[in-house]
């Protein structure tokens, strides 16, 4: 073991990290990555502490020169520095502490000094610490130094030399000559990984491109789907997610309402990948050209909107890799190959790709090229279907790879499942990730779950992706209830989560009609192809169109970490602040969440936090209907009819001042 005798300074606790440093955080280009830490050293000397940071180096290039910044001491032996990461890519950081025995000297000098001792002697040892500085400054700054200590050694002027000693001038000379030889640095270098805007904002909007026809009956294409385009920006959203385009297979093909047998004419499930016409590289035929689709991509950019597509590792029997590839598959005693299954449930028409192959490394490698292949196709943005069921070793393995080269992707992690499963998906490098909100109804549910994703560790990796309803679930939440219950979810959505998706049209539609005794759709377009007149006006699309205005309009909702709430009187109405400090964007969210019901109550306003001062009046203008309002002290009264607007979205305009 190699002794460091003269480094006195400890480093502990030092946050953000993930797993003692295995993973990186997560951040956004220029979003703050604060960091903190527990720095002292023995006895009563000062301590100082810098907090260095650096873009990671590409490939075999040599590492770059650390950045530095002096970290705030905010007592208790406890520090702290932010920095931002102007670049797409992983940024490194850690901590270096040291004694500042120039800093412990001037504490001493000032304590005799204001107890009247005599202080020759002391200033005599800053000026030897001022000549033990001289080797470390600039040429430029050694004659400052010079001309200090032969004014601190000139017993004919002590006030002077005491007055000196004190500027910052004189500090921050010093500071810059510590002896870095004997700093002490934290043990580890942590990452950080930052990425573009979209991964922390963004509005999904899913559907079924073979549903885009215009005319009753006939399959939708990718050039049918263009036509919808201008609605759905008009809508707001930023994101459209196609369901897998690919070949569907044929052998054990599901019918409507997930019947085992397909009828003549029935179109499939799009999950059960792979036909005699391609597989994960390939487009269905019906849907049109890989031009058409690119074509589609383009169209879609034009209008502001990115396109994500379905990446499911799964294959239909009729799959080319059965036949090419049967090692990557599980074969039953029988003679036939193991089909999906998740007792009871049985999903004859898919088959899980086997991560315990021997041939592993083959396997990785297709998958990767299958990510390849349509970033090359203007693809930024993938859905990840099921991903908790294949290796996490192969998903850390694969995000890296594809950011070698691709540090603009983003990876949605579809996955409701257990919660350490859901945590270890977002550890190893997917960039947002659906949640539980599908399931959370009540004030003390949202309140709890939103303080556990945004409050803990979870908020250094796991970004919340919050979906109201998906193609799979309809919940009870919207199973047969009335239009409030669509408007109270949205909202709920989009203000608590920066990041949200819906399945469309049918939420717009307010479609609601569930299978019996199943939280899925009756007649779901899983398996068949549906008409929708895609331009019909409802209020539901109104209120996105407006939320998602108001989403781009209001920095506040642009992050998920922000959130806090507020006492109410009454447990059907929750109330949350969202401020954005830098732009000084402030919002207080106030929602009945009774779908049948006038709820009314006291809501208490954090005034501090939104920085309103006493007793004085403060106007708040209500985003979704143009009201405006004038509230004073804390608690304040609310009355949210769910047949009009079930919501405030309330922006703090102006502090009226006397």
């Amino acid at each position: 073991m190699e002794l460091e005798g003269q480094k006195r300074v400890s480093i502990q606790n030092v946050s953000p990290q993930i797993e003692c440093g295995k993973y990186p955080v997560k951040r956004i280009i220029s979003e703050k990555i604060e960091v903190e830490a527990d720095i002292f050293g023995d006895g009563h000397d000062k301590v100082d502490a810098v907090l260095l940071y650096r873009k990671a180096k590409s490939g075999r290039g040599k590492d770059k020169k650390w950045e530095e910044l002096p970290m705030i001491f905010e007592g208790n032996d406890h520090w702290s520095a932010a920095f931002e990461g102007s670049e797409l890519g992983t940024y490194e950081y850690t901590i270096e502490g040291w004694i500042d025995h120039f800093s412990t000297w001037k504490y001493g000098l000032k304590k005799k000094i204001e107890d009247k001792q005599n202080v020759k002697t002391e200033l005599l040892i800053g000026a030897e610490l001022m000549e033990d500085a001289l080797e470390s400054v600039p040429a430029a700054q050694k004659k400052q130094l010079r001309n200090w200590i032969k004014l601190i050694r000139d017993e004919e002027k002590e006030a002077e030399a005491i007055s000196k000693v004190f500027e910052d001038s004189v500090k921050q000379v010093m500071y810059q000559a510590r002896n870095r030889e004997r700093a002490t640095q934290y043990h580890k270098i942590l990452k950080a990984r930052v990425e573009r805007k979209r991964a922390l904002f963004s509005a999904w909007y899913e559907f079924f491109p073979r549903s885009t026809a215009e005319n009753h009956g006939e399959h939708g294409t990718f050039k049918s789907s263009e036509r919808i385009l201008p609605e759905i920006a008009n809508m707001g959203f930023d994101v459209i997610y196609l369901p897998p385009i690919h070949p569907i297979g044929k052998s054990h093909r599901k019918g409507i309402n997930n019947a085992t047998e397909a009828k003549p004419g029935e179109p499939g499930s799009p999950w059960a990948i792979g036909s005699e016409e391609g597989g994960h590289k390939a487009i269905h035929p019906e849907l049109g050209t890989l031009e058409d689709f690119t074509s589609f991509v383009k169209k879609a950019e034009s209008h502001g909107i990115e396109v994500a597509i379905d990446f499911a590792i799964q294959c239909s029997p009729d799959h080319p890799y059965v036949k090419e590839h049967p090692q990557w598959f599980k074969w039953r005693p029988d003679g036939t190959v193991q089909y999906a299954e998740n007792p009871p449930k049985k999903y004859q028409d898919v088959l899980p790709v086997n991560f315990e192959t021997e041939d592993w490394e083959n396997l990785w490698e297709e998958l990767r090229s299958v990510v390849e292949y349509w970033i090359d196709k203007g693809v930024k943005i993938f859905r990840v279907d099921n991903p908790h069921t294949k290796s996490f070793i192969f998903w850390e393995w694969l995000i890296k790879e594809i950011d070698k080269k691709h540090q603009d992707i983003i990876f949605l992690a579809e996955a409701f499942t257990r919660p350490r499963v859901m945590e270890e998906l977002g550890k190893v490098g997917f960039t947002q990730s659906y949640t539980y909100f599908t399931w959370r109804n009540t004030k003390e549910e949202f309140e709890e779950y939103l303080t556990e994703l945004t409050k803990t560790e979870l908020r250094e990796y796991f970004r919340p992706n919050f979906w109201p309803n998906t193609p799979d679930i309809l919940p009870e939440s919207l199973e047969d209830k009335n239009e409030a219950s669509f408007l109270i979810r949205i909202i709920l959505a989009s203000t608590l989560s920066s990041n949200y998706g819906i399945y469309g049209p049918l939420f717009e539609f307010g479609e609601n009609e569930a299978y019996p005794g199943k939280e899925e759709y009756t007649r779901s377009e899983k398996y068949e192809v549906k008409n929708w007149d895609w331009y019909r006006p409802t209020r539901i699309k109104e209120v996105i169109s407006q939320l998602n205005s108001i989403r781009n309009e209001n920095s506040a909702l642009q992050t998920t970490y922000n959130i806090a709430f507020a006492e109410t009187d009454n447990d059907q109405i929750i109330c949350y602040t969202k401020i954005d400090k830098q732009t000084g964007n402030k919002l207080i969210i106030v929602v009945n969440l009774n779908p049948d019901h006038t709820q009314s109550g006291w809501v208490k306003v954090p005034l501090n936090e939104l920085e309103i001062k006493g007793h004085e009046p403060f106007a708040v203008n209500d985003l979704l209907t143009g009201s405006r309002y004038i509230w004073q002290n804390e608690w304040n009264y609310v009355e949210l009819h769910p047949q009009a607007l079930p919501a405030h979205i309330l922006r703090v305009e102006a502090v009226t001042e006397r």
